[in-house]
């Protein structure tokens, strides 16, 4: 697959409009267990200080990327390394994701493949929809300093009974940022009130399970998070 960039980010299920029109400084392949995997890195710009690494994941479907993780890539001015990873059923052309056993087993061995932070550095691991649920599940095993969740998928559509919601409660503690569209089909808002607290945040935007029409309000409130809860500049 081409690197990403905006012209790619359609048919997804994220709508937000706009993107960085850039390719990433670099396309890394790592092996995995279960196939090949693909990381798409951007690098944090010089001028600020270095602030870690910002890896996510993809949703469940499709052949693009989605326009909020694009938009993310534009952290590189405030200091992060953003990286992007493709699982390896995407990879592999396929158009539906495997499951989530096997999404785990990818993603844990792409952020174990992945070089030692710089000292001070933070991990900060999260994705789209199923990449958020994949982060969830292991931000403790690979030793994440907090969690992203774009979208998180609460519960299939019209099925608030099949709740998702121990996959969030059950990041042992790390701190969590939920982005959530006000008309998400998957969860609105309101369906996390008892899932939140203990480092768990959650910032509604506009829009459904796609965001709004542009990314401003999901890249905003993502900034605000990083900029709050950080530590102290790392050594490069």
């Amino acid at each position: 697959m081409s690197p990403p960039a905006a012209h790619q980010a359609r048919g997804t299920g994220a709508s937000c409009a706009r993107a960085p029109a850039r390719h990433p400084g670099e396309v890394v392949d790592v092996d995995t267990p279960v196939g090949l995997a693909r990381v798409h890195r951007w690098v944090a710009d010089t001028g600020p200080p270095y602030r870690g690494r910002l890896v996510l994941g993809h949703g469940a479907g499709g052949q693009s990327w989605s326009a909020d993780l694009l938009a993310l890539t534009c952290l590189t001015a405030d200091g992060w390394d953003v990286l992007l990873v493709e699982q390896p059923w995407r990879v592999a052309g396929r158009r539906v994701a495997v499951p989530p056993k096997q999404l785990d087993v990818a993603w844990t061995a792409v952020l174990g493949a992945l070089p030692a932070l710089p000292t001070g550095g933070e991990l900060v691991v999260g994705g789209r929809s199923a990449g958020a649920r994949v982060a969830c599940r292991t931000g403790a095993d690979v030793g994440a300093d907090a969690v992203l969740a774009l979208a998180f998928p609460l519960h299939p559509p019209g099925r608030p009974e099949r709740s998702r919601g121990a996959e969030l409660i059950g990041t042992e503690g790390l701190p969590v940022l939920v982005v959530q569209g006000h008309q998400d089909q998957f969860g609105r808002p309101d369906e996390f009130d008892s899932l939140l607290g203990a480092g768990r945040v959650l910032i509604p935007v506009a829009g459904g399970h796609g965001f709004g029409s542009d990314c401003d309000e999901v890249t905003g409130a993502v900034k605000v998070w990083l900029a709050q809860r950080g530590p102290g500049p790392a050594d490069r």
